[in-house]
């Protein structure tokens, strides 16, 4: 505590991202350091796990300490430890869980463990300070994409997910094979500006009628199977027009459901989370599409989309508050229910 205010410091380390923040009263950031791996993995074309878990026990005590320097507080003024549990790649996540409790045994203070999507949503509780439940989400990620009606701070209800491949990593896997390199997102996103979204008409995969699931699994394939056949055929590759075209396709499924979902549920609210929330023609179409069925949109700033300690934080409190508390036998989970 301190000015009279609930702090607490939080872990992210669910990926390559090692990330401690100071949050003060649930939603006021007063640090959020982030340490990113993303220019180690370009040479990789991905995430290595092994690799990640190395940078994250390398950086995390520097990164806690930079987060407790920029808030200008110390481990005595806070009251709450939070940290991601799961779900994520199980070696990442034991640095943060490890570092959270050793603090939280050592100075004495409560440790409250967070579900990475819980965190993702509660970005927007940081960004918007009037935002409150009940509300539809869209949650969208390298690992995640699912629909979920919040119904309180800390309980939601699963509408759909996906099927296969989060929509994340069909990002990561098409710009894979059109030789853009990693992180996929942004550079498709980046290249499909300059792209005809009309060039190519890949199937728009809407499973079973009202179905809120997803599946990217098929189009990733299309892709793939498109640019053989133009090598085959001895045709240039315009990069731009597949990118643009891919990227249509997932996004007139991914608006279509989430406002379906969030006019079904009434709340008028429809909130955005996750890394692909950043997307640039993600959030002109959901503006788009929002604004014609008066439903009230919510994106954080691409810095919250990202994994970040904040949203743990944020997360972490209204846990807390609601009487939900770990303990020092808490432990990582690779795959974590939601």
């Amino acid at each position: 505590m301190k000015d009279n205010k609930f702090l607490t410091m939080a872990f992210e380390s669910s990926c390559d991202e090692t990330a401690v923040a100071i949050v003060a009263d649930g939603r006021e950031v007063l640090s959020n350091v982030i340490s990113s791996q993303i220019d180690i993995f370009k040479n990789y074309g991905g995430v290595v796990p092994e690799i990640a878990a190395r940078h994250h026990l390398e950086n995390i005590n520097y990164v806690m300490k930079q987060a407790l320097d920029e808030a200008d507080v110390t481990i005595g003024d806070i009251d709450l430890i939070g940290v991601t549990e799961g779900p994520g790649l199980v070696g990442a996540l034991l640095i943060g869980v490890a570092t959270a409790k050793a603090v939280s045994f050592a100075a004495d203070i409560p440790i409250v463990g967070v579900h990475h999507i819980m965190g993702h949503i509660a970005a927007n509780y940081i960004q918007f300070p009037n935002l409150k439940p009940p509300f539809t989400a869209l949650i969208v990620s390298g690992g995640h994409t699912n629909i979920a009606e919040v119904t309180d701070y800390t309980c939601c209800r699963v509408l759909g997910s996906t099927r296969d491949d989060a929509v994340g990593e069909a990002y990561d896997k098409v710009a894979r094979v059109l030789g853009l390199g990693y992180p996929g997102g942004p550079k498709i996103d980046k290249i499909a500006k300059e792209g005809n979204p009309d060039a190519v008409h890949f199937k728009r995969v809407f499973l079973e009628k009202d179905s809120l699931d997803f599946s990217f699994s098929g189009l990733k394939t299309a892709v793939l199977n498109h640019i053989n056949s133009a090598k085959q055929r001895g045709e240039e590759i315009n990069r731009a027009d597949i990118a643009s075209s891919f990227q249509q396709a997932v996004i007139e499924v991914i608006c279509q459901k989430a406002v379906a979902a969030a006019k079904d549920m009434g709340h008028g609210k429809l909130v955005i989370a996750g890394g692909v929330a950043a997307n640039s023609k993600l959030r002109m179409e959901l503006e788009q599409q929002c604004a014609q069925e008066s439903i009230s949109l919510y994106i954080p700033s691409a810095r919250l989309c990202t994994d970040n300690g904040a949203m743990i934080g944020c997360a972490a409190y209204y846990k807390y508050k609601e009487g939900q508390k770990g303990d020092l036998y808490m432990d990582a989970h690779a795959n974590l229910p939601f």
